[in-house]
């Protein structure tokens, strides 16, 4: 298949359409490290982790805090289905600041019956929201 300008890029929370419409690229994290999916991309399924979405419309660049879920690429075009992804407009940054500090923290003391991949989750996610608000 040659190589378009754009693509199709869906995000679907169980709550709702997050988004939904043409793009350059798009950025996030995945278990393998972080990808930037162009037109004409190969097909794979891919599992999200926490960290910042990167959306690159013709006009603009958009971000928002993406947490997990799954991603189906192809060719011509890539469906996210996120657990939660949030705008910026939808953070409140003391919170995410808060989260940051407890999981720091449980990470830090490292006592028997911490659940550590759970606080390093907890930290990821904060860390998200707080990058998706700069």
């Amino acid at each position: 298949m040659a190589k378009g300008k754009d693509f199709t890029l869906r995000i679907i929370t169980p709550e709702r359409v997050f988004y939904e419409g043409t793009v350059d690229m798009v950025e996030f994290n995945t278990t393998e490290g972080e990808i930037g999916v162009l037109p004409g991309h190969i097909p794979m399924t891919v599992i999200i982790m926490p960290g910042l979405l990167t959306i690159h419309e013709p006009a603009e660049e958009k971000w928002a805090a993406l947490h997990s879920g799954f991603a189906e690429i192809l060719p011509e075009g890539v469906t996210v289905l996120a657990e939660v992804v949030e705008w910026p407009e939808e953070i409140n940054r003391t919170r995410a600041e808060a989260a940051m500090e407890r999981a720091k923290e449980r990470l830090s003391r490292k006592e028997k019956g911490t659940d550590m991949a759970r606080a390093e989750t907890a930290l990821r996610r904060a860390m998200a929201r707080i990058e998706a608000l700069k």
